[in-house]
Formats: C-alpha cells, structure tokens, sequence
C-alpha cells in the first residue's frame, strides 16, 4: 500500500462521503423502476443479458484505464464461476420476480439480503448472532409477515410468485456474499469480482433465454433509456464509485446507510409509477428498515479499564 493510499483513508463516514451513499441508495432504489420501465420493450431475461453485458464492456474500459490487472491467476476462478452462477440466478428471480410484483414488495423482500448474511454467517462462518442482532431479524421477520399478509391485490400485478421470486433473489444475494467470504474472492480486486458476477448473469440469462419470451417486445424510447440507465448509470458508474468509498471510508459505516435503498424504493415506486403502496408496505418498509439500522449499528467500544 502507497503512502497517498493510506493518506487518502479516513477513519470515519464525511459529510462527502454521506452525500454521495444517499445519491447512491437512491440510485439504487431508482433502479428498480427503471426496470419496470424497460420490461415495456424488452423481456426481464434480455434485460438481464443486457445489462450485464454491456455494464461489463463499460467496467472493463474503467480496469483498462485504470491498470487494473484481470486476467492474472489467483486462485479465484473456482469460486469467482460459483459467484456468478448465484449472481445469474438471484438477477432472474429479481427481474422476473419485479414483472409480477410491485417495485415497493419486489424491493422490499429483495433487501431482506443482511438478514440471510447475518443467519447465514452464523451457521457458515462462525459469526455469531448477539441480542442486539436477533432484535433486527425479529424485526426483519416481522417485515416479512407484514409484506406477505398485504395479500394479492387484484388488479395491480402483484403475485405471489413475484414476491416468492423477490424474496428467493435476496437469499441469493445472501448466498452469494456467503461464498465471497468464505473464499479467496474476498481479496481479490473489487472490480474483478464485479466482472465475474456480471458475466455469470450474462450467460446464465443466455442459457435460460430459450424458455422466455420474445426478447424485443417494442422498440421505443423510455425503455431503451430505462435499459441503459442500468447498464451504464447503475453498474458501471454506482458500483465502480461505491468500490471507490470501500476503499476510502470504513465498510461498517457505509453500510449504515443500507436502509435507504427499500425506501428510495418504495417512494420512487409511488412517485414515478403511481404505485399505492398500503399501510401494511410502509409498516413493513419501517420494520425492515429499522432491523437494518440494528443490525448495521456498530458495537460499543467497552472504555479501558
């Protein structure tokens, strides 16, 4: 490590810092809409297919750029191919699940993800669950109960199977963290374990693009928008300056801010869809935000004797 490297680190989350992880949650949670959006023209397969290709195209221009070495051997290729396997199929189950569901449940029940991490990592990895963090997933669970007893709403294309599909992609997502912990991933560069995920979704969609639909529905504009916003706005720029802040700030109190993204999701769900989200969604929406918050919240530091 460089002395401008460690210079550059700080200790605590900045006011800059803070600005730019809000931008990114709602970014995030735009990006759900902006999904809906594109199924007008394009099937969620191809969607996916899409945008992990071209994301990938413009993260690979970032690396080439930047210097940044990919192809060296490192031991990750065996579990890097599982990663993208598992990122393939929780962007399935996302996409497909978000065409038969409301952005507000779909992003919702997908970052229920912490708390599978949390279960999982307690069972997997030797981290244990503390009173503190049983008290979040209480109140995760009961996020859960109150999303899935809002019931199938006629009328407005909520499905179970979307909400079975939504919450299946955040267990996945969980698996998939899971996998990166518990191998070398975890310190390999954050742009090649992007570049991984991205073309394991491309070529799980390919695979299973045969048993969708038609790919093109109708050419038009706000799609095709809809569709590069991810590609290019989401993966190639919110994700490269998220890996940017991992480096810079300290992880835990970046991820303090997770509990923005299911309600930038919700209100952009409401706002530029015209989604009702219900009483019981926004009792979910505060229970499940609240576990991530209790679950993110730093331990205190015991004073020195």
């Amino acid at each position: 490590m460089t002395t401008e490297s460690v210079l550059d680190r700080r200790d605590v989350v900045d006011m800059a810092a803070a600005a730019i992880m809000i931008g990114l949650t709602f970014s995030w949670g735009l990006n759900y809409v902006a999904a809906k959006i594109s199924y007008a023209g394009y099937d969620p397969v191809f969607v996916s297919i899409a945008r992990s290709l071209l994301g990938g195209l413009c993260v690979l221009g970032w690396c080439w750029l930047r210097g940044i070495k990919l192809f060296e051997a490192d031991g990750t290729l065996g579990a890097g191919i599982a990663v993208g396997v598992l990122f393939g199929v929780e962007f399935l189950c996302l996409y497909i699940g978000l065409e038969y569901t409301t952005v507000a449940r779909n992003t919702l029940l997908v970052n229920t993800m912490p708390f599978w991490v949390l279960i999982g990592g307690h069972f997997l990895l030797g981290e244990h669950i503390n009173a503190r963090k049983l008290g979040g997933l209480v109140l995760a669970f009961c996020g859960l109960v109150a999303v899935f007893s809002d019931g199938i709403v006629a009328g407005t294309g909520t499905t179970l199977t979307g909400d079975l599909l939504s919450l299946g992609s955040g267990v996945l997502w969980a698996a998939t963290s899971i996998v990166i912990k518990r191998s070398k991933l975890v310190a390999t560069s954050a742009e090649k374990l992007l570049l991984y995920q991205l073309a394991g979704a491309a070529i799980v969609g390919v695979l299973v693009m045969p048993l969708a639909g038609p790919p093109i529905r109708a050419v038009a504009a706000l799609p095709t928008l809809a569709l590069l916003f991810q590609s290019i706005y989401i993966v190639a720029f919110t994700y490269v300056l998220w890996f940017w802040l991992l480096r810079r700030y300290p992880a835990s109190g970046l991820s303090s801010f997770a509990f923005l993204s299911p309600v930038f999701g919700v209100l952009c769900g409401a706002v530029v869809l015209g989604e009702a989200p219900t009483a019981r969604i926004f009792l979910a929406l505060a229970l499940i935000a609240a576990g991530l918050i209790i679950v993110n919240r730093p331990a205190r530091r015991q004073p020195a004797p």
